[in-house]
């Protein structure tokens, strides 16, 4: 119990900045430890049959090309699902980036464009490494081409607006405002990943998959950005 008490009690004494951090590094080791598991039960092929009937669940029984819920639902989930498309994480990517250059926040911009271009070739060498089939148990109500571990658009999402919603939070002194950037890109990944699977072109595992590795990959640019920022490499937070 000492030990418990004296533990927490040095965390009451660690400034906010040092707690932000120690969460940060906790977030990098649980997102890279979810990869890996998930990884592993991919190539296994472990829950290959229950993520199929889990998939059926979304369709009408007599109907495989129809999904279940409301019939503007799909149009919906196709919109929101674009948002996790390469041309429009480039154009947030490049709305955020012109922010910064007339910051005149260089640094910043170059670290923000590194990040994303990192960030989309290492989810291009995932899905070939991988090489996890498109699910075809039901129809795909949009169009794919590439494979399907981990889905791209979760991981992509959670790189670039997460990485989007650090460097604004960063940009700015209120904390709510802080809060409001990061919780808004979470919401954002969360939505995508989750439409990928009612349109029927991933697997949960490839979604649960694309969102650890493009968390793990988010956080370690939050902390890259920060050390880079305590040597004068990149400008410092507001």
């Amino acid at each position: 119990m000492s030990v418990l008490a004296s533990a927490l009690n040095r965390i009451r004494q660690l400034s906010a900045q040092h707690l932000v951090l120690l969460f940060a590094v906790a977030a990098l080791c649980g997102s890279l430890f979810v990869f890996a598991e998930i990884t592993d039960l991919v190539l296994e092929g472990d829950l290959h049959d229950s993520e199929q009937e889990w998939m059926r669940a979304l369709r009408l029984p007599d109907d495989p090309a129809v999904p279940i819920g409301p019939h503007w639902l799909k149009n919906v989930c196709i919109d929101l699902s674009a948002l996790g498309g390469v041309a429009v994480l480039a154009l947030m990517t490049a709305l955020v980036g012109g922010y910064l250059l007339l910051e005149k926040r260089y640094h910043s911009l170059g670290f923000l464009l590194a990040a994303a271009l990192g960030g989309t070739l290492l989810n291009q060498f995932l899905k070939k490494w991988i090489g996890r089939e498109r699910p075809d148990i039901i129809p795909h109500l949009t169009e794919v081409s590439n494979a399907s571990f981990p889905s791209g658009h979760s991981m992509l999402s959670s790189i670039i607006y997460l990485t989007l919603g650090v460097m604004l939070a960063r940009s700015v002194q209120s904390w709510k405002l802080k809060v409001y950037f990061v919780g808004a890109a979470l919401g954002m990944t969360l939505l995508i990943g989750l439409t990928r699977v009612y349109l029927g072109v991933h697997y949960p595992t490839d979604v649960l998959g694309g969102w650890a590795a493009g968390t793990a990959y988010a956080v370690l640019c939050a902390l890259l950005a920060h050390w880079l920022e305590q040597r004068g490499k990149v400008e410092p937070a507001r």
